[in-house]
């Protein structure tokens, strides 16, 4: 009677790219992006000739909308870098997504090696993810290495064999996403306090109006000017910030979810041909 016996599966070592990068590349941005608002809000809207009388104290001058935006007060820098972040962070994931996704579409990706290992040419299947390059390039040459590895291999049952090639594309799978994930939680962030930021300032500013209001005598207008201006500006670049920030978030979140489908159906498609190829392998006529 023959025995078979299973025997521990080795585990292929796993190179582990730096995490490093992104949390550096955020660390640079921000700090810049507020030095860059505070300098643009100090002397590019506080020139004083875009006020009368070259007086940053008095009214903007009619039209002008760069002394508009620096009645905002103080709060305005700060959600200008809100809005600067968004858009460095937004251009940063566009890049790097779209370098995950390859030199071609996906979906025709997948699809290759599907018929490559249907025709059980692992090897032309390798060098297909070889000029696809990209993250679902990287999960599926991971899996396929341990494919052709495990067409060789004489000790493990074939659960076993399926059991490697599944924890290998889940190894690899668990490297690249969060690559892929990397700065989103910034817009996410900015996504939720923008807003709130923005009702700050519009706070301060009816502080200010009001507090026009309630000098005795007659009001004094161009407090009260101020004060409302203040208001609205900041909640208008709070509203502006938010908002774009939502829409990058839901945007990449839903191309980080059409990648990691694609890596799950490449997956899927290696582990049941494999299976099916490995029943085939074995139906032969025994001879006792």
């Amino acid at each position: 009677m023959e025995k078979k016996t299973a025997v521990v599966s080795k585990n292929a070592n796993v190179e582990k790219k730096p995490s490093a990068v992104g949390s550096l590349f955020a660390s640079i941005v921000i700090p810049l992006a507020i030095i860059a608002c505070v300098l643009i809000y100090m002397f590019v809207l506080g020139n004083p000739a875009n006020f009368e009388g070259n007086d940053p104290a008095n009214h903007p001058l009619p039209g002008n909308y760069l002394g508009i935006v620096y009645k905002g007060g103080w709060v305005v820098p700060i959600l200008m870098s809100l809005n600067l972040m968004v858009f460095i962070f937004a251009i940063e994931r566009a890049l790097t997504i779209g370098k995950a996704k390859g030199t071609k579409s996906v979906a025709d990706f997948v699809r290759t090696i599907s018929a490559k290992l249907n025709q059980r040419d692992v090897n032309g299947a390798i060098a297909a993810c070889d000029a696809q390059k990209g993250s679902v390039a990287n999960v599926a040459k991971a899996g396929l290495l341990k494919y052709r590895e495990m067409q060789t291999e004489t000790e493990l049952l074939k659960a076993e064999k399926v059991a490697a090639i599944q924890k290998e594309i889940e190894e690899s799978t668990s490297l690249e996403l969060p690559m892929l994930e990397k700065n989103l939680v910034v817009i996410s962030t900015i996504a939720s306090i923008s807003t709130l930021v923005g009702l700050i300032g519009t706070v301060l500013g009816m502080i200010k109006a009001f507090s026009a209001l309630a000098t005795s005598g007659a009001p004094d207008s161009v407090a009260l000017a101020n004060g409302i201006s203040e208001a609205l500006i900041n909640t208008a670049l709070g509203i502006i910030g938010s908002t774009i920030a939502i829409i990058a978030y839901n945007y990449f979140t839903s191309k980080i979810d059409e990648l990691t489908y694609s890596i799950d159906e490449a997956g899927f498609s290696m582990v049941s041909t494999f299976a099916a190829q490995h029943d085939a392998a074995n139906v032969r006529p025994q001879t006792v």
